[in-house]
């Protein structure tokens, strides 16, 4: 059965994440390991110099995470990371940014860390993708031995980022040295803005078809399920509650159904409350498991 979860918070500390989530009688969960719209990294030029976890909130989450007994853990990295990055100024401070993501990720022993490809910010997709390559196969490199994968997460394609399109994966996945550390994270709500249907039957099974043939469902390792406030092929990344937005209650029931998702962490990126200030990841995580077919008893045999 698919493990469900959400992204949240770490005030007060990392393992506050984790309370929540048992908290939520959740399967999984997602963080940021810092605040994702502050560097971790200070220097300049080629030379950045990361930060490392406090040894004792290290302790504490991987405490919480084994009494929780949570399978399988992940971060979001920053948003200020840009591995297209034209320039070369944010292009080496993006790396040294990312290797420290997997470093932190690593203390954590968490399972999975994911990451937007980037932007090229102008300088075109096939320009940017190689960009990413480069910037990829260098972190890689200088995280040899880290068993945290890094998954490559689906975008909207706003504005100039990259991986709005399924190809665009492929290309990333086909150029790095080390293919076998990374995988990709499937969002609902940005692959529906980037222009592909999921809110049909006929229309989901197309979708995954044609991302079966350019890279392998196996890559899928995590969903972002999240509904979209604006339209399909909308290039805007806006997301709703589940069943609350343009792609429907419909693709979902047919993701949490999907046998071959079965075993795969599906985690909410929707909105914390609603207009009255209610909490909305229950109500969520409730739909989430209304809609999973439960399976079917089996008949006892008649007693002669």
């Amino acid at each position: 059965m698919p493990m469900f979860g959400a992204h949240l918070s770490v005030a007060g500390g990392l393992y506050k994440a984790v309370d929540s989530a048992v908290a939520l009688t959740m399967d999984t969960v997602q963080i940021f390991t810092h605040s994702p719209s502050q560097w971790v990294v200070k220097g300049s030029g080629t030379t950045w110099k990361g930060t490392a976890l406090a040894e004792a909130d290290v302790t504490a989450f991987r405490a919480a995470v084994t009494k929780a007994k949570l399978g399988i853990t992940v971060a979001h990295d920053s948003y200020l990371i840009n591995l297209a990055a034209p320039g070369d100024e944010l292009f080496e401070k993006s790396i040294a940014a990312f290797t420290n993501e997997i470093e932190r990720a690593e203390q954590l022993g968490l399972t999975y860390l994911v990451t937007h490809p980037g932007a090229h910010v102008g300088s075109g997709e096939d320009v940017g993708l190689q960009r990413v390559i480069v910037a990829l196969n260098r972190v890689l490199q200088q995280t040899r031995g880290a068993k945290v994968m890094v998954l490559l997460e689906t975008t909207a394609g706003q504005g100039t980022t990259l991986g709005w399109r399924f190809a665009h994966l492929q290309t990333l996945l086909n150029g790095v040295t080390e293919p076998e550390r990374l995988g990709v994270c499937l969002d609902t709500c940005h692959i529906f803005a980037a222009g592909y249907g999921i809110g049909t039957k006929l229309e989901y099974d197309t979708t995954m078809a044609e991302f079966e043939q350019l890279i392998g469902l196996e890559r899928i390792k995590l969903f972002h399920v999240n509904d979209s406030v604006k339209g399909q092929g909308s290039r805007v990344d806006r997301h709703a509650g589940l069943g609350e937005g343009m792609i429907g209650s419909e693709a979902f029931k047919l993701l949490v159904n999907d046998s071959n998702f079965a075993d795969r962490p599906m985690i909410l990126e929707t909105p914390k409350e609603n207009a009255d200030g209610d909490e909305m990841d229950p109500v969520n995580l409730a739909r989430l498991r209304e809609w999973q077919k439960k399976p079917k008893a089996k008949r006892k045999p008649a007693v002669s």
